[in-house]
C-alpha cells in the first residue's frame, strides 16, 4: 500500500517519506540543503540531471525552479530531509559574523544545484541528530531549530568560501531587497521600471542585482511566482479558476490556463 508522509517544522525542517516514485517541481523560495536518508532523487534543472543517493547531500539555491524525480522500490523507500535557510535567520546570522572574516574573493555562484562531497561526518551528524524528531512525529523546540539551521549553515560555510557569496546575497542597505519585494508585490500590475524605482534603483542597476540572484528575468520570475501561487491555491480547492487567475496577477484566462497547462501538464480547470 503507498504510503506518503511530509512533515514540516516551521517551514525550516522538513522531512520526506515515499514508497512509491514521485514526480514533482520544485521552486526553492529559501537556500535549502537536502539529505538522501534512503531512496534516489533525480533533479533536473538547466538541461543538467543529478542523481542522488542515500548519504548525498546537496545545496539548492533559492529563486530556482527544480524537476524533481523521487526514486523508491520495495525495499528502499524514499526518504529525504530538507533544512531551509529564511532571508531573517541569514540577515541576523550575518549581523553576528565578523567582518575581517568574510573571504574577500567569494564570487557569488549561478548554480541551482551544488552536491557537496559526501561521507562527511559533519554531514552525517546533522542529519542524524534530527531523524529521531520524525521517527517519533516529535516537533522540535524553536531554539533546536535555531541550532540545527546554524550547524547547517556552518556546514555549507565549511565546504566553498564562495557559498558565503550565494548565502548572504544582500544587496546594499540602501536599496530594498528585490526578492522580498516581488514576494509582496508579483500580483500587482507593475512594470519593471516601477520596481526598479520601488526598490531604489535605476533600471540597469535592477536589471544587474535581479541577475545576481535569479537566472531568470525579472518578467519570468513574475509569471513563475503567479503560476506558483495559483497553482497552490486551486489544489486548495475553495476558489473557482476565473477568481485565482485575476487574483495572482493575470489579466486574461485563456492566456493563463494555457502558461498553467505547459507549466504542470494539465489544465487548471482539471486540477
Amino acid at each position: 500500500m503507498e504510503q506518503l508522509n511530509v512533515f514540516d517544522y516551521s517551514n525550516t525542517l522538513i522531512a520526506c517519506y515515499f514508497t512509491d516514485n514521485k514526480h514533482c517541481v520544485h521552486a526553492n523560495k529559501d537556500h535549502t540543503l537536502m539529505y538522501i536518508c534512503s531512496g534516489e532523487l533525480e533533479i533536473e534543472e538547466n538541461g543538467r540531471n543529478t542523481l542522488l543517493r542515500p548519504g548525498d547531500c546537496a545545496f539548492m539555491r533559492r529563486d530556482n525552479r527544480l524537476i524533481m524525480n523521487k526514486h523508491a522500490d520495495e525495499q528502499h523507500p524514499y526518504k529525504s530531509i530538507m533544512l531551509k535557510f529564511s532571508r531573517s535567520f541569514l540577515r541576523e546570522f550575518y549581523r553576528a559574523i565578523a567582518k575581517d572574516d568574510l573571504p574577500a574573493q567569494s564570487k557569488r555562484a549561478k548554480d541551482s544545484l551544488v552536491v557537496l562531497p559526501n561521507n562527511r561526518p559533519d554531514i552525517r551528524g546533522l542529519f542524524n541528530s534530527v531523524i529521531p524528531y520524525f521517527d517519533a512525529g516529535t516537533k522540535p523546540s524553536e531554539e533546536i531549530l535555531k541550532l540545527k539551521m546554524t550547524e547547517g549553515l556552518y556546514v555549507l560555510l565549511n565546504t566553498d568560501e564562495n557559498l558565503y557569496a550565494s548565502l548572504f546575497d544582500f544587496v546594499d542597505p540602501w536599496k530594498i531587497d528585490i526578492i522580498d519585494y516581488l514576494e509582496q508585490n508579483y500580483m500587482n500590475e507593475l512594470s519593471i521600471q516601477q520596481i526598479a524605482y520601488y526598490t531604489g534603483r535605476s533600471l540597469s542597476t535592477f536589471k544587474r542585482d535581479f541577475a545576481k540572484v535569479s537566472n531568470l528575468t525579472p518578467e519570468k520570475w513574475i509569471i513563475r511566482r503567479r503560476l506558483e501561487a495559483a497553482h497552490e491555491l486551486i489544489q486548495q480547492g475553495k476558489r473557482r479558476v476565473t477568481d485565482v487567475c485575476f487574483d495572482v496577477g493575470f489579466k486574461n484566462l485563456s492566456h493563463f490556463s494555457k502558461l498553467y497547462k505547459e507549466t504542470y501538464g494539465y489544465a487548471p480547470s482539471a486540477a
